[in-house]
Parts: structure tokens; C-alpha cells; sequence
């Protein structure tokens, strides 16, 4: 298969719920037009940020068919998380993703009952891409969250033999030596995606070209500011921006980030409802003191105006 870069920013976006907790996919346009407004225009759906683990396989269809039909209007281009704990679920929704017409999909690694090795893993992976056979695959690796890390330079040597539509990896881990093995990996073929918002410009100083990432729903300005300022030179003011998406993330993570995320896409007008148990909803007296505090680390003016497309 012809592996193709996907550069610049793609948001990992929020699955929308009503406050009963159901789906509200009547939502997903208002999505779609802000990321667009803001220069955004490729989307990760149903990952972390998205809390695909609370979400049945029939959301998980659905929600693709609502990315799918945006997508059908106009410059959007969908990616679709297919990863479950199991296996079936995940050959459901990735054969879905490809009739839907995804760019690409992606999986990350079951994390009840753990693969062994990084070759098992390989495996896990080729019956998942089998499903879609003419789209590319990219393993999302979270080490963090699923608890199962191997050395992923191995994992793309391994599964390079098996995973014919392999592209690359959604890479969401800290470690930045494995990082540049895997950008070598296999004569430097695959395209690996940087999933860690606040470390972006030191990854793109090692190579990174594209990057996954939930903050770029709504601070997307700040890290396109980055990027041009990185490409231009001026390591200064790449610093700052990217300073800033640190403090933004540490300062959400005090609320609660997923929840805080949420409050804040409702702050730019984009009501996508509170998080699905057992993450936590923001009370009403919490969203005042974030938005306070978002005012005063000059938040509203870091992302009222986009700057140069990245």
C-alpha cells in the first residue's frame, strides 16, 4: 500500500452527549464547522478524548456515520478509532470505517487481557486491519492508559510483516528516544503521528510532521503559531506558544481534563454536553472559576484569531 503522510494538526474529538448521557449526534456539524473555522480539518473520532471505552459499538458506528457524512460536504477528513477490548468489535467498526469512506483507521492495544509481546500485538493489529483491507492503519499507542508498552521500534518491525496496510502509529508516549527509532523504523516508511500536545515542539524538533492531539479542539491559533514559528525559525516565540499549551493543559488537568475540555468547547459556543460516567462532570461553580482562570492566563486572546494555516 502507498503510505501517506497526514501532517499538520488533527483533533481528537469529543464524542457529544446530551446531559442524560445518550448520543447527540445532531451536534457533530457544529463540531466539524469549528474545527474548519479554525483550520482544522482532519479529525480523530472516537479515541480517548472521545471516551470510546464508554461507548457501544453501535455509537461507535454511528458516530463514524455522522464524521462520515460532514466529511461527504465538504474539506474534512476522518479517522477512525476502531481499538476494543474486543477483537470482534473491532474488525465491526474498522470494516465500517472503510465503507464510510475513512482515511484511515487506527487501534490501540487491548488492555484487560494484555498481549505478551510486541509480536502478539502484530497480530492483534493484522486481524483488526484485515477487516479494511484498502485503508491504512496506524497503532495508537498509550501506554499510559492501556498499561501494554513495548519498544515501538519492534512492534513496527514485527508488525510490518503482517499488517499490510500498516502506515503508522498514533504515538501518545513520552519517550522521545523510542520516538526517533520508530521515525527510522523500516527505512523511515511510516508516518508517526505525536498524540502529547504539551511535548509537540520538542517532538517536531526531532521530526515530527503530524501530530493527534484533544487540545487542538479548542487552542488549535496556539499551535499553529507554533508551528510557524518553529518552520521560520524564531525558536522564541515557538517556545512561548508551546509554554502556553503546557500551562493550558496543567491548568485544565487541575478540574479534571476531560471534563474541563468540555466546559471549554462550550465556552466557544460549541455545546457538546458533559463526559459519560465515571468521568466527572464540572459542576456549575467550577465552570465559573475555570473560565476565570482561563481570562486570566489570557486564554480568550491566545485563540481568538487563527493564525497561518500549518
Amino acid at each position: 500500500m502507498l503510505r501517506k503522510k497526514i501532517p499538520g494538526l488533527m483533533a481528537a474529538v469529543h464524542t457529544p452527549f446530551h446531559d442524560d448521557g445518550s448520543l447527540k449526534p445532531e451536534a457533530v456539524g457544529r463540531q466539524a464547522e469549528h474545527l474548519l473555522r479554525a483550520g482544522v480539518s482532519t479529525v480523530f473520532v472516537g479515541g480517548t478524548t472521545g471516551e470510546c471505552q464508554s461507548l457501544n459499538t453501535a455509537e461507535r458506528l454511528e458516530l463514524t456515520e455522522c464524521w462520515a457524512a460532514e466529511a461527504g460536504r465538504g474539506p474534512l477528513r476522518v479517522v477512525v478509532h476502531a481499538g476494543s477490548n474486543c477483537l470482534s468489535d473491532s474488525r465491526t467498526i474498522a470494516a465500517h470505517a472503510e465503507r464510510c469512506g475513512a482515511l484511515a483507521i487506527a487501534a490501540f492495544a487491548p488492555s484487560y487481557f494484555k498481549p505478551r509481546s510486541a509480536a502478539d500485538l502484530a497480530d492483534w493489529c493484522a486481524r483488526i486491519a484485515e477487516a479494511a483491507p484498502q485503508t491504512p492503519f496506524y497503532y495508537y499507542d498509550i501506554p499510559a492508559l492501556t498499561g501494554v508498552q513495548f519498544f515501538m521500534p519492534d512492534f513496527l518491525e514485527s508488525a510490518s510483516k503482517c499488517v499490510p496496510t500498516l502506515a503508522g502509529l498514533k504515538y501518545s508516549n513520552p519517550d522521545l528516544a523510542a520516538f526517533q527509532g520508530c521515525l527510522r523504523a523500516c527505512g523511515g516508511v511510516f508516518d508517526i503521528l505525536w498524540g502529547i500536545d504539551e511535548y509537540l515542539l520538542g517532538a517536531m524538533v526531532l521530526g515530527a510532521e503530524g501530530a493527534v492531539g484533544s487540545t487542538y479542539n479548542f487552542a488549535s491559533p496556539v499551535y499553529r503559531r507554533m508551528i510557524a514559528a518553529f518552520r521560520a525559525g524564531d525558536l522564541d516565540v515557538a517556545r512561548e506558544e508551546q509554554w502556553r499549551s503546557a500551562s493550558l493543559v496543567r491548568l485544565l488537568g487541575g478540574y479534571g481534563y476531560l471534563g474541563a475540555a468540555r466546559a471549554v468547547m462550550a465556552m466557544l459556543g460549541v455545546d457538546i454536553g458533559p463526559p459519560r460516567p465515571p468521568v466527572a462532570r464540572l459542576r456549575q461553580d467550577d465552570v465559573g472559576r475555570l473560565e476565570s482562570d482561563l481570562k486570566r492566563c489570557g486564554f480568550f486572546g491566545w485563540v481568538a484569531t487563527a493564525a497561518s494555516t500549518s
